[in-house]
């Protein structure tokens, strides 16, 4: 069984930059998006509002953010990527450090819990 995940992040409330990150998730890097698979990450899709960003991840049961975030740390190639994408982002004022970007959403409501109420 999967598992989702929620996060987000700013970009940059500029329209060429905001343009120019979309252009580059037309053509991720094969590298990248292997990355991403065998981390267990099965789907990724990311949402945009203006400049503010959500990504949803279902994931194996078996993903591990910390997992990831060190293999990513290790490969040159999706250090790479992120620092490319990080001249489009902003962190989101309540961040806890500069290093964080995407922050994780907390669900506080779901219909299916509050119908198993009713």
């Amino acid at each position: 069984m999967t598992s989702r995940h929620l996060l987000i992040l700013d970009l940059k409330d500029d329209p060429v930059a905001i343009s120019a990150y979309e252009k580059w998730h037309l053509q991720v890097w094969p590298d990248i998006l292997k990355g991403i698979r065998e981390a267990g990450i099965e789907e990724m899709q990311i949402y945009r509002a203006g400049n503010r960003l959500v990504m949803l991840l279902e994931t194996t049961p078996d993903f591990d953010f910390i997992a990831k975030a060190k293999a990513d740390a290790e490969n040159p190639r999706v250090q790479e990527w992120e620092a490319l994408m990080d001249q489009f982002q902003q962190r989101l004022p309540f961040a806890e450090s500069v290093e964080e970007k995407w922050i994780p959403l907390k669900v506080i409501f779901s219909l299916k819990k509050s119908l198993a109420h009713v």
